[in-house]
């Protein structure tokens, strides 16, 4: 009923030829992992490539902002009210039921100190923001937490002098920005913000 005919035993891989592909496949892995996994994610480059085509310094990137917004996470389990620099103005309460609000920050940071502040916000709730940097540069890491949730990331860089965007928060929590002063001089941080957020304060 059936044509098909059974493989000759000739036709099979022989074991040298599987144990030869096998040992190709590792290699390969192996090799993708040092020169691409490695720099681009640890900043671990043992061949020079991952530098030369930029993962090693994005891996920098990843790796120390993750540890300084771990370390100051862990320092600032109280959370110290911002004074605005500016009085907050209201207007008519949006869908997420917080009144809409302004407010304009300055922080300033001495080389290697950093700070972190967030804005409790609703679900879906959107702040307009702009920052800028004086007197040098820092690197940022844009996230948010909530209970259950330690760490919810939105957006890093590194050697920055400022940013403007929009944050729509992922989840009811306190969403906000890690600053490091990563300038041989003090830095002054100036925030601006405006949207649907109750209150705003300095985590660390």
């Amino acid at each position: 009923m059936f044509n098909s005919q059974k493989p000759r035993l000739e036709d099979l891989p022989t074991t040298r030829q599987l144990l030869r592909a096998t040992v190709i496949a590792a290699a390969a892995a192996g090799a993708i992992l040092v020169a691409i996994v490695l720099p681009s994610e640890y900043a671990i480059d043992p061949t020079g490539i991952g530098r030369q085509l930029g993962l090693t310094q994005m891996g920098e990137i990843k790796t120390q902002l993750a540890e300084e917004a771990a370390a100051d996470a862990a320092m600032g389990a109280a959370a110290a009210p911002l004074v605005p620099t500016t009085a907050s103005s209201s207007a008519a309460a949006p869908a997420t039921g917080a009144p809409q609000r302004s407010d304009t920050t300055k922080i300033i940071l001495a080389p290697g100190q950093g700070a972190e502040i967030k804005a409790t916000m609703a679900k879906n709730a959107k702040l307009a923001f702009t920052w800028s940097v004086a007197g040098g540069h820092v690197n940022f890491d844009t996230h948010a937490d909530a209970p259950g949730i330690a760490y919810h990331g939105y957006g890093k860089g590194k050697e920055t002098t400022g940013e403007t965007g929009e944050l729509v928060a992922a989840f009811d929590g306190k969403h906000g920005w890690f600053w490091r002063n990563r300038s041989g001089a003090p830095v002054t941080i100036t925030l601006r913000t405006e949207g649907a957020y109750t209150d705003i304060r300095r985590i660390v």
